[in-house]
């Protein structure tokens, strides 16, 4: 599949999935959304099976949440690499619909690099804006990600903003981030001229976005509105390394290792936590 062509639901009369104005948009800007790419109910389904495991408690070397915790974020913290405890979330990540737009944005062959759930509950911190291949360090090219969103997604509790065209600059040496309202340490800022924009979403809708676009989410300031979303990282086939973290699965599944490149880490390095807990 080459890098002009749209991908077509076959089961929507050839309907486009990835109309071109999107290939198009994430070509100039480093992003692009689909709509309503997975039904509600696939979404019920995956926000249920993450509210079963939060509830049956820790899972070493994935998530470990302290339910008692005055900070939101222990008391829901993110799940990582969750497909290799969860059937369900490798069948997302493997999904034939997101393999479909990866090809066409990748303009090859893709490799699944990472899983991530994020519960976001009410008063939690953000991340601040940073880019992901800063954590993943891909070489050569990028890892794309495949951002799904569980709830609706706004800028009252947290959604994503980012900073168009910044796809096509380097990575840059992020500053240190506050604290208080983001989780994360790094803190890339705007270049000069560009600024952050919010990207409102819908459950099942997908945000497609380069490993170098700048971007990042404000504190969620609801009391009473999660938001919950499944994130996927993704390389081309053409990579040659990729951190040691990152475990690539080819889109069947099958294992494909690639060399360790050098700087990486889990994506978003948090603080560490303060006071008793």
């Amino acid at each position: 599949m080459t890098a002009d062509m749209t991908v077509t639901d076959r089961g929507a009369a050839d309907a486009p999935i990835l109309p071109e104005r999107g290939l198009r948009q994430f070509q100039e800007e480093g992003f692009t959304v689909v709509r309503g790419l997975f039904g509600n109910d696939e979404i019920d389904r995956l926000c249920d099976r993450f509210a079963t495991l939060h509830a049956a408690g820790p899972v070493p070397g994935h998530f470990a949440p302290h339910p008692s915790d005055s900070d939101p974020l222990r008391a829901y913290p993110r799940v990582m690499q969750p497909h290799e405890i969860d059937e369900l979330s490798l069948r997302v990540l493997l999904d034939a619909r997101l393999r479909g737009v990866l090809e066409v944005l990748l303009g090859e062959e893709v490799l699944a690099a990472q899983s991530m759930f994020y519960f976001k509950p009410p008063g939690a911190r953000g991340q601040a804006l940073h880019q992901d291949n800063f954590y993943l360090r891909v070489e050569p090219g990028t890892c794309v990600a495949a951002w799904i969103a569980c709830d609706v997604i706004d800028r009252e509790n947290g959604g994503l903003e980012v900073v168009p065209g910044t796809h096509a600059m380097e990575l840059f040496c992020p500053e240190l981030a506050d604290e208080e309202v983001s989780f994360a340490r790094e803190y890339v800022a705007p270049p000069a001229g560009l600024a952050a924009v919010p990207v409102d979403m819908e459950p099942g809708d997908v945000l497609f976005f380069n490993g170098s676009l700048v971007h990042g989410s404000q504190p969620n300031r609801t009391g009473d509105r999660f938001r919950r979303s499944f994130i996927g990282h993704y390389v081309g086939r053409s990579a040659e390394r990729i951190g040691a973290y990152y475990r690539t699965l080819s889109m069947s599944g099958d294992r494909v290792a690639l060399e360790e490149s050098e700087g990486a880490g889990p994506c978003g390095s948090e603080f560490a936590p303060s006071g008793p807990h």
